[in-house]
């Protein structure tokens, strides 16, 4: 008797997108910068690159792995955001931008998370690096092993901050993959990278006005964050996300001479992906196709 077989034919994991392109000109654009890279957030298709593996100074984009680090820690229940951490010397002692953590001073994840998203708070990040791995030296190594692990190629991470000149380097393409994971994965940094302003310390005589970096946030509908960046070495940077149309951009941009550049037109490379690029549902997760 022959036997019958049974296939059933399944998209299991994940909803099947495709971008279509509404217009083929290509334009040039980021004309100030040394490298950028836009991309689609949910598929990492790239849509517009320039110099997207060149090895660059993120400067605190860098904060962009380290904030992924620590939502790690807190989905694995390391610690939560009412967690209260002990400011270590270390921390304390972090030059650029901070809120001057002073030594065994008290302070909440959910602040110092907050700290590092708003204002790039280099003391909150090294003071999280430890609570996740114990020293920055081992956060960092932690910091690497993931970026391999996301198929960055073009990536080597030397601190936490960014403030690092020596072997501290990214790409463009490599960033987009971080901020895409990043998103993609603990969409609750939003939450953080979408506040303009805000205080911590509320409850002390001392209160701390924070003011997002991104000047972005407030003024353009449809942006949400994600990481500014500037040394003197690495010049401006800024990785940034927006959503319009049911479609989640990252574009992200290294090498400026001026934050006003690098806003211009990393704002005007987004609009050119909203513009020349839709997405289209082909198929939605756990569809069948056809049964046999």
């Amino acid at each position: 008797m022959k036997k019958r077989l049974f296939a059933f034919i399944m998209i299991f994991f994940f909803s099947i997108f495709n971008i279509v392109d509404v217009k083929a000109n290509e334009i040039s654009l980021i004309s100030g910068a040394k490298s950028g890279i836009l991309i689609e957030q949910t598929t990492k298709e790239i849509l517009y690159e320039k110099n997207k593996d060149e090895k660059l100074s993120p400067a605190s984009m860098t904060k962009i792995m380290t904030m992924i680090l620590i939502y790690e820690a807190m989905e694995n229940n390391q610690f939560n955001k009412n967690t209260i951490l002990t400011a270590s010397k270390t921390a304390s002692e972090m030059g650029g931008s901070q809120i001057y953590l002073k030594v065994e001073e008290k302070i909440s994840v959910d602040e110092a998370l907050k700290s590092l998203a708003i204002v790039s708070a280099n003391d909150c990040a090294v003071l999280l690096a430890e609570e996740v791995a114990g020293s920055e030296k081992a956060f960092v190594s932690k910091m690497n092993q993931k970026a391999k692990e996301l198929g960055c190629k073009n990536t080597n991470f030397n601190d936490c901050t960014g403030l690092s000149e020596d072997n501290h380097y990214t790409s463009a393409y490599d960033m987009s993959l971080m901020a895409s994971y990043l998103l993609n994965n603990y969409p609750d940094v939003l939450n953080y990278t979408n506040i303009k302003e805000d205080y911590i310390r509320n409850n002390t005589d001392n209160p701390f006005w924070l003011v997002n970096t991104n000047k972005l946030i407030g003024r353009v509908e449809g942006i949400n964050g994600l990481k500014t960046g500037y040394t003197s070495f690495s010049g401006y940077c800024i990785t940034l996300s927006m959503n319009q149309n049911n479609m989640n951009l990252i574009s992200v941009v290294f090498g400026y001479d001026s934050a006003l550049k690098r806003n211009s037109e990393s704002l005007e490379l987004l609009k050119y992906g909203f513009s020349n690029y839709k997405m289209d549902l082909v198929l939605k997760k756990d569809t069948t196709l056809k049964k046999i």
